[in-house]
């Protein structure tokens, strides 16, 4: 069986998925991944390669095209990049078995547009929560039929769980985007209403020294709870002397499959999250985390978190034995490989993507804003909206579609 991925890049989530389920595929499955700009990280694209897929960059989009017609599957990496919608618009595509699994939840901007799901063979979410979106409710009955689920985070391969230490105050920890466009804004004063001046809090991923996120802990009651400690090549390190993960996000954040939730799981640290969909999806709000309504629940549960051992051994071990039994990497290729196996017998099929997407920059962008709503720094699976770090070409932005097509009078008009 060959399967064609069609994809943007192989960076972020996307890149780490794909690579974790290279592993576990049957060597019967052939691989190619299309990439429509060169990799700027090429960490899951050599990992991949090592592993028996090939990873090309097209040159053209005929490429693209010709390697669809060798395909028995067409896998669509789909989110809001504009190279993306270029090809799904402008590709000369043989006729074709087409799957998208989707990177984005499509429950806020960026939006998904209903007529890919409704145009393509069938149309996979990373999170369940993405089957609320009002897109999904516009489907007619058959092509609901065609959605399917598969999820993309997977907890640290071989991950231990460590016991939750009662000889010392339990320690917090925050990875991912440290950025106000995901992390709740209220997540350092439920930190410096903490009434124990004992709690340290580690903060992991890129910051900006002179942004929004730093100014604010420069301006807590008690700084010194907190500690930025910047990027790190090695999540489960950084993660693996805390017993806490505090992940309150941003009501319309971006996030779907939230892999770094899920890691921090496996290892056994208990979640405290805000109630946003893909966050309930994942957690089991009282069994394998704590789920809260506001950012004042959430620093309720964590000081209940903080005085009760007991529930967190209770939580740590629910956590850990839950991603171990339903996110990992094998589940999901075999629900690929389910998928792909009943699409062999279908007939291969034309397909217009213009019809559901539009012919121009301008039309591609406006796809994922909604009718009435233009949002320049939107984000995608992989980029945020409105971020302090500079947002001149954030990812799925006005700015990164006018950058992919420099000088297009279509895009001008939004300005």
């Amino acid at each position: 069986m060959k399967v064609l991925h069609v994809a943007p890049h192989l960076g972020g989530g996307v890149g780490k998925a794909h690579a974790a389920i290279q592993n576990v595929l049957p060597c019967e499955v052939e691989r190619t991944f299309a990439l429509l700009e060169a990799p700027r990280d090429r960490r899951y694209a050599d990992f991949i390669e090592r592993r028996g897929a090939r990873v090309v960059v097209a040159r053209a989009l005929e490429e693209i095209a010709a390697l669809a017609a060798e395909a028995d599957i067409v896998q669509f990496e789909f989110w809001n990049h504009p190279r993306l919608f270029e090809c799904l618009a402008r590709c000369p595509f043989p006729a074709m078995r087409s799957v998208f699994w989707s990177h984005i939840s499509g429950l806020d901007t960026p939006l998904i547009p209903a007529g890919l799901m409704d145009r393509a063979m069938r149309f996979v979410f990373t999170t369940s929560a993405s089957l609320g979106a009002a897109a999904v409710a516009s489907l007619s009955e058959p092509a609901k039929a065609r959605l399917k689920v598969i999820n993309s985070g997977f907890g640290f391969p071989g991950g231990q769980r460590r016991a939750p230490q009662r000889d010392r105050k339990p320690a917090i920890a925050y990875l991912g985007t440290v950025d106000f466009v995901k992390m709740h804004p209220g997540f350092f004063d439920v930190i410096d209403g903490l009434p124990d001046n004992a709690i340290c809090v580690a903060v992991w991923g890129e910051f900006d020294p002179s942004g929004p996120v730093t100014t604010r802990v420069r301006g807590m009651r008690h700084p010194a709870r907190v500690k930025l400690c910047g990027a790190t090549p090695d999540p489960a390190s950084a993660l693996s002397d805390a017993d806490i993960f505090f992940y309150p996000l941003q009501r319309n954040h971006y996030g779907t499959a939230e892999n770094v939730l899920i890691e921090a799981m496996s290892l056994g640290l208990v979640p405290i999250v805000l109630d946003n969909a893909a966050e309930k999806a994942i957690i089991r709000d009282g069994e394998t985390g704590l789920v809260a309504r506001s950012i004042e629940e959430a620093g309720s549960l964590l000081q209940r978190l903080l005085s009760s051992p007991d529930l967190r051994e209770r939580l740590s071990r629910n956590a850990a034995m839950h991603v171990a039994e339903t996110r990992t990497p094998a589940i999901s290729a075999r629900d690929l490989m389910v998928l792909w196996l009943g699409m062999l017998s279908k007939p291969r099929q034309d397909h217009d993507f213009r019809q559901a997407v539009g012919r121009s920059p301008s039309d591609w962008f406006m796809a994922t804003q909604g009718k009435t709503r233009l949002v320049r720094n939107s984000p995608t699976g992989e980029g945020p909206p409105q971020s302090s770090k500079g947002t001149l070409a954030s990812k799925g932005t006005l700015a990164h579609f006018e950058s992919a097509f420099p000088g297009d009078a279509s895009l001008a008009r939004h300005r």
